[in-house]
């Protein structure tokens, strides 16, 4: 069975089992939960159940509906080569497929809604069964394309199911969250990321950090424990510190403007700054106080930096925020 593979949603996955079991699927659902936890797993799961031609109300997982609504097609974009499941995602479909001059960097425009959603949801399914459109991050949705997606989302079609996945449900319009049936999926466990890493031949050294910073997303995990990202990641750390180290604001300074990157990766490197340091003050909070409670003050000046981030600052200038608030804390 599809849902067999969706480790860890124990919850979810019986919300959706019941449902296909009584034969009452809902025409449209909001998985909400982490990045990672396997919600596009679940959906895809579901899918495969809607279009079964195996005779199980739960998807055989052999049939060729089923093998083909999980199977994506090579190149971009990377559909689900069953005619009746579609993915709709930012930056998912080249910019002439769905009628527009430049790629979507930034949102899902109404143009992707109206050539992917409304011109196919208003005809019944290529293969009879059922017709199933997945959202990826459905908080992407310009608020355009999530007008265009009302009117479809709330009578659509019998046979049409809508899966949105998002991990900021509170970023959805209300009108979208009143028209979805929420099932919610939770952070996985350490144990259950330590043994995904295990089963990925992620060596253990690295799971230790991987499993702190990743917030119970699988998929965070093992972006983290790469090899090239691990050795990248430390020497940040280093970096920091010995400019937070240094005799003079020179290294500080240079290391600051040096920071020009994706505020995303940028984040990931502060967070593994603050487990390090946080692993630091618990060490030596028995045998020394008083540097565990420096460590504890270097923490919290990261976690501000982190924050000023969120709101938006510049990655150089909280750098030298961060450096110079690092460096007031003295031993």
């Amino acid at each position: 069975m599809p849902f067999s593979h969706i480790l860890g949603q124990d919850t979810a996955v019986g919300t959706l089992v019941r449902a296909l079991e009584a034969g009452r699927v809902h025409h449209a659902y909001r998985f909400e939960g982490p990045p990672g936890v396997g919600k596009e797993l679940a959906a895809v799961a579901l899918s495969q159940a809607l279009v079964c031609t195996g005779g199980d109300p739960l998807g055989c997982g052999r049939c060729d509906a089923c093998r083909r609504a999980a199977a994506r097609s090579d190149g971009r974009p990377a559909a689900p080569l069953h005619p009746d499941v579609q993915i709709v995602a930012k930056n998912f479909y080249p910019a002439a497929v769905i009628g527009r001059s430049r790629d979507e960097l930034t949102e899902i425009s109404v143009d992707q809604v109206r050539a992917i959603v409304l011109a196919r949801a208003a005809y019944p399914p290529h293969e009879g069964r059922a017709r199933v459109f997945i959202v990826r991050d459905a908080e992407d949705l310009s608020v355009g394309a999530a007008n265009a997606f009302l009117k479809t989302l709330e009578e659509p079609r019998p046979g049409t199911h809508f899966i949105l996945l998002t991990s900021r449900g509170d970023r959805l319009l209300n009108t979208i969250r009143s028209r979805t049936l929420p099932v919610r999926f939770a952070p996985l466990s350490e144990a259950l990321i330590r043994r995904i890493l295990r089963d990925r031949g992620v060596p253990e050294g690295r799971h230790d950090l991987a499993v702190e910073l990743a917030a119970g997303s699988a998929s965070t995990a093992l972006d983290l424990a790469d090899e090239e990202q691990t050795a990248s990641r430390d020497a940040f750390v280093k970096r920091v510190l010995e400019a937070a180290a240094a005799r003079d604001l020179g290294p500080a300074v240079a290391f600051a403007e040096s920071v020009d990157r994706d505020k995303g990766a940028l984040k990931d490197d502060l967070r593994a700054l603050s487990a390090a340091l946080a692993r630091e003050a618990r060490a030596a909070v028995a045998s020394d106080p008083r540097h565990a409670g420096l460590s504890a003050r270097r923490y919290a000046a990261v976690s501000r930096a982190v924050a000023q981030l969120e709101r938006n600052a510049s990655p150089s200038l909280a750098m030298a925020s961060l450096i110079a608030e690092l460096r007031s804390v003295v031993g």
